[in-house]
């Protein structure tokens, strides 16, 4: 009998697991195996690797520091904005840190205390409601494993069977479909590009410099002609001069997009849900990092004092969560809105003159 069982271990999942790992008797459960490197069982996260500027002060929060083997050059300093919709080239300085996720996420868990249960290459089957508590199945190597716990943690993304279980599909936040590609390229290009075109998606893509390599990624929306849309993307993109013919992998993942705060969902009866399973992502950029960190953080410290009546606790502490998703929401019409995105753009207000 667990008291907490802990389902996902990216950020939120791990950083929780490593924060609340010595005062409970904790299982933590995914997908991928995040300890024993195996480029042929690797399952890989579609994910730009970006540390943005949230997401670094909340690693400084909590006391941690970024080992250098996780970087990968080049390290970004500016933005280049396309906005394809309205024919506008613009360039704005912010700082990220440009990172490998894969390494990030392998490191993240390599910090949870060892008396924590890990199951690694494990997949959530269903969880059965029981006296004093839940159990749930995995699925371990293709055999079936029942285990039993007090209180079950859902750090499992945009896809969250446990939402799903305890919310019957009721107030979602938006889903998108995230394709990315990588392709070689022996070119420098020292800018996160983020590009803008109502005729791709409502919402906006991407392209990252790792290394040796391009990222050229996309949200666009489901059942919407998801793969001819993004192939018009890298037309749109050759035609500006980029180059897609190297092809090294492809990913996916649904993501989020909470346009309304009561689409940040905590979970009920046990069941608790955070990181981008709770819907905390940012509706304007998709930046999940710090909304991982910081909703575990608070999670782990509402049970501090116990299991009884941590749930009321960390509904208390979210509140600023919950602020930060209305605010981000009120900034997207800037960014999103093509006539205020133009005029904003073409004001020239804050951006870097080349």
């Amino acid at each position: 009998m667990y008291d907490i069982i802990i389902v996902g271990a990216g950020p939120a999942g791990a950083n929780f697991a490593r924060l609340i790992g010595d005062k409970y008797k904790i299982l933590l459960i995914d997908k991928r195996d995040l300890e024993n490197y195996n480029s042929k069982q690797c399952i890989l996260k579609c994910c730009g690797g970006l540390l943005a500027p949230d997401a670094q002060k909340m690693i400084a929060k909590l006391g941690l520091g970024i080992p250098k083997d996780i970087l990968v050059d080049p390290q970004l300093f500016a933005v280049r904005t396309i906005d394809l919709t309205n024919n506008l080239e613009r360039l704005y300085q912010r700082f990220y840190y440009n990172m490998d996720r894969e390494k990030f996420d392998r490191w993240m868990v390599s910090l949870i205390p060892k008396g924590v249960d890990r199951k690694f290459n494990s997949f959530f089957k269903n969880v059965v409601k029981i006296s004093g508590g839940y159990e749930i199945r995995y699925i371990c190597n293709g055999q079936e494993i029942t285990a039993k716990t007090r209180i079950i943690v859902g750090a499992d993304g945009a896809s969250s069977k446990l939402r799903k279980f305890i919310s019957k599909d009721v107030n979602l936040p938006e889903k998108y479909i995230a394709i990315q590609e990588g392709f070689k390229c022996s070119y420098p290009m020292p800018y996160y590009t983020a590009v803008f075109d109502e005729e791709i998606s409502d919402f906006y893509s991407w392209l990252i410099p790792k290394e040796n390599y391009l990222l050229l990624g996309s949200a666009l929306r489901p059942r919407d002609n998801t793969r001819e849309k993004y192939n018009m993307l890298k037309r749109k993109l050759t035609q500006l001069g980029f180059n897609f013919d190297n092809k090294i992998k492809t990913e996916g993942a649904y993501i989020y997009r909470p346009k309304k705060v009561s689409q940040f969902y905590l979970g009920k009866d046990g069941i608790t849900l955070i990181g981008e399973a709770a819907g905390a992502i940012s509706p304007s950029s998709a930046e999940g990092i710090s909304y991982a960190l910081k909703s575990s953080l608070y999670l782990a410290q509402s049970l501090e004092y116990g299991i009884d009546g941590y749930f009321g606790r960390y509904k208390n502490t979210v509140k600023d969560i919950k602020l930060n998703l209305l605010i981000k929401n009120l900034k997207s019409p800037a960014m999103y809105n093509p006539l205020v995105r133009q005029l904003a753009m073409r004001s020239g207000l804050t951006c870097i003159k080349k």
